[in-house]
This record gives structure tokens, sequence and C-alpha cells, in this order.
């Protein structure tokens, strides 16, 4: 092989090497509507990708985004979900912010989607799916995530159904959950649920795909583990870039 040949090929795989762990983070799906591309960010953010429009989920710093949203949804009020700044660094004319009535307290300009809601925008459908917690209270007895303040949510698209738990516990709601084809589920202690917990709801409602996110200091590796041989397929993303 000729020496500009050989040193364009070995080019090429350094690039390729360089590259590919990104485009491995983004997780395509085929719909009836098009392609849905889902790109993780930082523990709980995420940018989805699907007819030309620009989706972002819990844009909140240390995250880093960028460009224009032409959708944000917002799951609850702490500061890893909601970040006014990045929503109005996001925002352009005609942008759309979904959340429930708590962030809309800050975030005013958002429309109220309740627990057990659906709104349309363009092609998707959108549901608010009640998070809280069970049993990972505060020492005061209180709970992290009150029931009926956040939202997770069900968007579908083309036929399919992303789930985006938020923060919660494998609560009967997300347990009851049908036909859902891609799951984002947190897992981390004191303010979500173990990964052992969580494996134990995937199985209730037995999504297609279930991602672990909002996991830092866990291993999602048990989470994993306990889901082998149930028929549902795990991808282990990185949430937590160095």
């Amino acid at each position: 092989m000729p020496r500009k040949k050989i040193k364009l090929v070995a080019a090429l795989a350094l690039t390729t090497a360089l590259i590919s762990p990104a485009i491995a983070q983004v997780q395509s799906f085929s719909t009836a509507a098009g392609k849905v591309e889902i790109t993780p960010i930082y523990h709980a953010t995420a940018k989805i990708t699907a007819g030309g429009d620009t989706i972002y989920i819990d844009p909140a710093k240390p995250a880093k985004v960028d460009g224009k949203a032409d959708l944000i949804l917002i799951t609850d009020i702490h500061g890893d979900h909601m970040d006014a700044a990045d929503v109005t660094a996001l925002s352009k004319d005609g942008t759309v912010v979904i959340a429930p009535a708590a962030v809309a307290k800050t975030i005013t300009q958002a429309k109220v989607v309740a627990n057990g809601e659906t709104t349309t925008w363009k092609k998707w459908k959108i549901t608010g799916v009640p998070m809280y917690n069970i049993n990972h209270n505060q020492p005061s007895g209180a709970p992290y995530h009150d029931k009926g303040r956040g939202n997770g949510y069900v968007l579908n698209y083309g036929g399919k159904n992303f789930y985006f738990a938020g923060d919660t516990e494998g609560v009967p709601e997300m347990r009851a959950l049908k036909n859902i084809d891609v799951a984002f589920i947190p897992m981390n202690l004191p303010y979500t649920m173990t990964p052992a917990e969580a494996a134990d709801a995937v199985k209730a409602f037995h999504p297609k795909v279930a991602i672990p996110y909002h996991y830092n200091g866990q291993d999602v590796q048990i989470f994993k583990k306990a889901l082998e041989g149930s028929g549902v397929e795990v991808r282990l993303l990185e949430w937590y870039p160095k």
C-alpha cells in the first residue's frame, strides 16, 4: 500500500477512535413518524431530536447545553432539574416549556401539565406521570419528592413511547405503565431508589429498553445484572463525562 494511503488509513482510524464514544452515546430509534435521537448530556439532562425539532429534558447546570430548543420539559423544582438561566438561554421565539405547577411558579412561561394529564405538541403526545418517594425520605420523615409536585413524562412519537421517570421510586403509577419502548430510570440514594429497587420496578412494567440515568455514585452494573434474562435490554450510557 502506498505510504500516503497508509497515512490516510491511519488518520481515519484515529479519527474514528476519537469520535466513536460520542457517537455511541446517541441513541437512535425508528418510529412511524421518523427517527428519534436521544443524547445523554449530564445526570438528568437529555436532548431529543426528531422531525427537525430539538427538545431538552431538564436542562440544568452543570450540564452543557447549547443552541436553541423548540420544546423544554422540566420534571421538578430541584436545581439539578430546573435552571431558569438555562431555560432562558435555550429559548427563542416560539419555544414551548412544559412543566408541573410547582415549576411554573419560577418558570412562569411554562404550560402546566399535572400528573395524569396529557397534552400535545406537534407530533408528540406528552403525559405527566407521578414521581415521588415512598420509602426513602428525609431524616425528618418528609419525602424528598412530594406526590403530585413533579412529573415524569411519557412521550409518544410515531407510535413509540419514551418514558423519562424523573426523581422517583418505583411507585405504583410507574409499575402500571404499559407499552413503554424506552425507559430512563433514576437510581441514587437517598433521593430515588437503589439499582436493585429500580430493576424490580422495571420488571413490573417491562419496557423494551431500559437506560439508567440520574445515577451518580451508584453501581449500574447491579441494575443490569438484575435484569438479565428478563427480556429487557439494558443500555448503559455515560451521564457523568469527565
